[in-house]
């Protein structure tokens, strides 16, 4: 029941505008709590050695991951190794608020008024935010300075204003603005075929300066964006007034291109670094089943007596449009990382240039360590903060015998314990080495 004024009160069912907004922001919290639980999957992408190591991966990809992490790596020597990726699988769902250990609490309880305070104060000021981030490559191939890979890619960033969910666990108090600005959703997927080369363009005892570029075709598989969400709902004692709308576009087919660039460099033999510019250039074309869907609706002085009229005027519609574009985020890369010896380590900078799904203004930092206290049994560990995601522990292992690895790793929150996981994750890749 959400209260109107100090004696009126109303439920859901009987405000059409508002149920909508109040259906979806109780499903999208109920889908964070879930996102919290041991079914979310992972982050570090194709990589399980990356994963393990935070995702500080730039200045060690060789072979075929070289062609998704930095392609310039191919053109330095030690880097050219001939390999076959069988498969590779990263998934990452996760959410900003709720750990492991909240969904555990407070699944299935009965929520007191300390019990929503604390679920509140998890919330940042900004709102909760779910992104997903799944991969899966099969059968990329390294050959010299060459490589040639595949993916697939899903990708979603949704953000739901604070202020819905305190309407959603306390409802509306007399006097009280409710607003939804701040709150976006946006979510594509595509399958891609790439093309990397790296060339060598100097070379001095032991120093080497390498550059490289990956050439992608993209086949677009499905987008979802909103293009204009704006909302407002106040009570007063003359009753309840409020106007909202969100316009959404989404296709379910298209192609274009994508190109990444990177440079890197071979400071001697224990150091390299680098730098890439992922999705330089982009474009995405959708032409299939381009749709509008929106949804509008206002009220005014409605109250409990009145509101069996036509106080509440709503409208909700679906219709063809024409095809339009769109582009990939660009992500900045910086890396450098120790590579000789039974220790190696690395540290990466990244830096989006706009929010995207898949993208953060905000740069993230992260750092990995790998010791080999057996040639054919590595131990990793990692860590990441910064960005649109959560600071997260990452460790794993793998086995790497002969022609034959076989790499996977599992991602931690902020503390050790897996239950401090803010969505638990996991990576495996394998592939030959010939």
């Amino acid at each position: 029941m959400y209260k109107l004024s100090h004696y009126q009160t109303v439920s859901p069912e009987r405000l059409p505008g508002l149920t909508y907004l109040l259906k979806g922001a109780l499903l999208l919290l109920l889908t964070v709590l879930v996102t919290a639980s041991p079914l979310s999957a992972g982050t570090g992408m194709t990589s399980g050695r990356s994963a393990a190591m935070g995702g500080a991966y730039l200045s060690l990809a060789d072979g075929a991951e070289a062609a998704r992490f930095n392609p310039a790596n191919l053109g330095l020597a030690g880097y050219q190794v001939n390999s076959l990726e069988i498969f590779g699988l990263g998934a990452s769902i996760a959410n900003n608020s709720f750990s492991l250990n909240d969904y555990n609490t407070y699944t299935g309880a009965f929520l007191t008024n300390a019990d929503k305070e604390y679920i509140l104060n998890k919330i940042p000021e900004d709102g909760l935010t779910v992104s997903a981030d799944i991969q899966a490559s099969a059968l990329s191939v390294s050959y010299g300075a060459m490589a040639f890979s595949m993916a697939g890619v899903g990708l979603a960033d949704i953000n739901l204003n604070k202020d819905l969910i305190d309407l959603v666990l306390n409802g509306n108090t007399f006097a009280d603005t409710i607003e939804i600005s701040g709150s976006y959703s946006e979510a594509v997927s595509y399958v891609s075929a790439g093309f990397s080369y790296g060339y060598p363009v100097y070379s001095n005892r032991g120093r080497q300066l390498a550059v490289g570029a990956t050439v992608k075709y993209l086949r677009g598989i499905a987008v979802e964006e909103i293009v204009e969400l704006e909302g407002l709902a106040a009570t007063f004692e003359t009753g309840f007034t409020g106007q909202g709308r969100m316009i959404a576009r989404t296709a379910a087919g298209g192609s274009g291109y994508a190109i990444d660039i990177g440079a890197a460099l071979r400071i001697n033999e224990s150091y390299t670094a680098g730098v890439t510019f992922k999705n330089f250039i982009s474009h995405l074309s959708w032409n299939n089943d381009c749709e509008e869907h929106g949804y509008l609706f206002s009220f005014d002085t409605m109250t409990v007596d009145n509101m069996e009229d036509d106080f509440v005027v709503t409208d909700d519609y679906s219709r063809e449009t024409g095809a339009f574009s769109s582009n990939l985020p660009s992500v900045m890369t910086v890396g450098v990382a120790h590579v000789k010896g039974p220790w190696i380590w690395a540290a990466d900078w990244e830096q989006g240039f706009r929010r995207a799904a898949g993208a953060s203004g905000k740069p993230r930092l992260s750092a990995g360590v790998e010791y080999s206290p057996l040639p054919w049994c590595p131990v990793r560990a990692g860590l990441a903060a910064g960005g649109n995601k959560n600071t997260r522990f990452s460790f794993g292992s793998g086995v790497d015998v002969s022609a034959y690895y076989f790499d996977f790793a599992f991602i931690t929150g902020s503390s050790l314990s897996p239950s401090s996981s803010k969505g638990l994750n996991f990576a495996v890749s394998t592939g030959v080495r010939f």
